[in-house]
């Protein structure tokens, strides 16, 4: 066989490997997830966690330009030569996609967090109603506390840079109740790409490849810790949206600073709320009165935040991620990010908010 053929059959060997993953979890969740993915994560981090700036930002700006630049040098010969241009982009695919799963992504077929935390996943509506009382009257009364007045909004006082290492408080003390929530070795960052993800509609990524968190650097500062610890708790090996967005819930609300608790218990209440507004109409004004005008101001406040950047980019971009999602063990793909209300109503059954 020649060799410009070996990469492109090791892709497919990788579909379909990836194919027939799904069915062990457990194995991935005990050799992968618990074993060498801690070490290779733990190695990067400590290799540049202290590093002030995204080295795994850079990398991809290099690699953009030398994609670009490789196909203006070819633009010339593809008619005639379209056959092994084909064969070493499969080929440089496949070795990204290799990488790609070893370094991270094999997470996405980890046990799922409700089995591990003995959570339910279904919830009615009287439940979900129930919780989302809870909710308003909690994030009502941190708001109060905050600024002493239910007519304004909570304006954050601390620097992007104070909030990555306050973000360990949150959590330290989550993984005292859970340990598989630790989270070790500090490799949070501002994304050098915060304008185009902002545009892309996306508050921050996890690099898989140097195991950075980056965070988008533009957000409204109320939200600002809630999107760091749910970047974070990818970088701890969770590749669900939903469950990280649950776990950066948690870590913010067991947070204690007051402005982090805000910021996690008012993102959890914005997605009830949002349910509601779909399901029924008439329980979610009723329920939009009873929450506090302040945490409205702050909501408008992202919503007017987003609306500025709002184009045929971000709405692309949401397409891509909601079949990349898919085809990585995420079914509801794009929808998975407000599932995390699942884990929520039926892990505070038996706790108190």
């Amino acid at each position: 066989m020649k060799s410009k053929y070996i990469l492109p059959l090791f892709l497919v060997i990788q579909i379909i490997f990836l194919k027939v993953l799904p069915f062990f979890p457990d194995f991935v969740e005990g050799a992968y997830s618990n074993n060498f993915y801690i070490r290779i994560s733990h190695f990067a981090r400590t290799l540049l966690g202290k590093i002030p700036f995204s080295v795994g930002d850079c990398i991809y700006a290099v690699l953009i330009l030398s994609i670009i630049t490789w196909f203006w040098q070819i633009r010339k010969t593809w008619r005639n030569d379209w056959k092994n241009h084909l064969l070493k982009i499969l080929g440089k695919i496949s070795v990204f996609y290799f990488f790609f799963h070893l370094l991270w992504a094999f997470n996405y077929y980890r046990e799922p967090l409700f089995e591990k935390m003995k959570i339910k996943k279904e919830y009615n509506d009287a439940e979900l109603l129930a919780f989302t009382k809870k909710l308003i009257s909690k994030t009502n009364q941190v708001q109060f506390q905050i600024t002493k007045n239910d007519s304004l909004k909570v304006v954050f006082p601390y620097s992007q840079k104070e909030v990555f290492q306050m973000n360990l408080n949150g959590y330290d003390n989550l993984a005292k109740e859970h340990s598989y929530f630790k989270y070790e070795i500090l490799s949070v960052k501002k994304s050098l790409f915060s304008i185009p993800l902002t545009y892309m509609g996306f508050g921050g990524y996890l690099n898989p490849f140097t195991n950075e968190a980056q965070v988008n650097d533009l957000l409204p500062m109320y939200n600002f810790p809630l999107t760091s610890c749910h970047e974070m708790a990818h970088q701890i090996g969770f590749a669900s949206e939903s469950e990280c967005n649950f776990i950066g819930v948690l870590a913010a609300v067991k947070n204690e600073n007051l402005y982090y608790q805000y910021s996690g218990y008012s993102f959890a209440l914005r997605y009830c709320l949002s349910i509601w507004q779909v399901k029924n109409k008439k329980i979610f004004e009723q329920l939009k009165k009873q929450t506090h005008i302040g945490i409205l101001k702050n909501y408008q406040e992202s919503h007017d935040f987003w609306k500025q950047y709002d184009t045929f980019i971000d709405k692309g971009f949401h397409a891509f991620y909601d079949t990349f999602l898919k085809t990585n063990n995420q079914k509801e793909g794009m929808d998975s990010y407000s599932k995390f209300v699942d884990l929520m109503v039926n892990y505070y059954k038996t706790r108190k908010l």
